[in-house]
């Protein structure tokens, strides 16, 4: 079984008047384990998606619609970081980075979606709509591939947010707003849930390729409950002008009970955006 088609990915948008979303809509990863699903793959070391793979999956004779006002421009961006994921039954790894490609899909009726690959074994989704001046988070996708062994696991989550998760466009630092996301993992029954705040802490500025580009900065903070029970806390700093993500950090942990025992799931990571223009 090869990696599924490409999700649709994520976006955000805002400037002062609108706000972009983090990107994890939420990462329940150990599903397959905890099914004992096991699907003959390719077995690919993860490795860094380059620019010109994630340049590949887009299509440059395809008519996009207009991308709205304050949202970021279509196109892959470049980022570098690092980072690393992990399951403790069985003890598995993999790396994350250092380059780090973000593609921008714009969407119909004021959406677009925004793509991160954190490596050939790991990316993940969210979809944003503006809305007047607010925006909303609507769904986004997790796929991840583990080599266990001889054999490929791959798994595939996908979320679907409340339509009350709104941003809205007037925000003061320390301001927050209920943020809820119901998961599900297509190795595991049942459903998890994602439920927490979004917090505005300010604007702050970030050095992106030796300039310094204005943000405003976003905590969300979440509970996981369901059929895996965590934590996991994103920090994210985006553009004022078109929402687009300039800096991202970010922890999860998250465990669940599998035919093998408890599997807890760790990931830590962060990244930069190299520069404003998309390849």
């Amino acid at each position: 079984m090869s990696e599924p088609a490409d999700p649709r990915a994520p976006a955000t948008g805002d400037g002062r008047s609108r706000r972009r979303w983090p990107l994890v809509v939420g990462v329940l990863v150990v599903g397959v384990l905890a099914a004992g699903a096991v699907w003959w793959v390719r077995r690919e070391p993860a490795r860094p998606v380059t620019i010109d793979e994630a340049k590949r999956r887009t299509n440059p004779d395809a008519t996009e619609p207009s991308a709205p006002t304050g949202a970021p421009a279509a196109g892959v961006y470049e980022y570098q970081g690092s980072g690393g994921e992990k399951l403790s039954v069985p003890p598995l790894s993999q790396a994350e980075g250092p380059t780090i490609p973000g593609t921008v899909e714009v969407l119909a009726d004021g959406c677009w979606r925004f793509r991160i690959d954190f490596s050939t074994n790991h990316w993940q989704t969210a979809t944003s709509c503006r809305r007047g001046a607010d925006l909303v988070e609507t769904d986004g996708e997790t796929w991840q591939r583990w080599l266990v062994g001889p054999t490929a696991i791959t798994n595939l989550t996908t979320s679907v947010c409340d339509p009350s998760m709104v941003l809205p466009a007037d925000r003061t630092p320390g301001q927050t707003w209920p943020a809820r996301c119901i998961a599900t993992n297509d190795g595991i029954p049942g459903e998890t849930v994602s439920a927490g705040d979004y917090r505005f802490v300010g604007h702050e500025d970030v050095e992106v390729g030796g300039a310094a580009v204005p943000t405003v900065h976003f905590v969300r903070e979440r509970e996981l409950s369901g059929t895996q029970q965590g934590k996991e806390q994103t920090d994210v700093w985006l553009t004022l002008d078109t929402g687009l993500t300039v800096r991202n950090r970010r922890s999860v942990e998250a465990d669940a009970d599998t035919i093998i025992g408890k599997t807890t799931y760790t990931e830590v990571g962060e990244f930069v955006l190299t520069s404003l223009t998309p390849h």
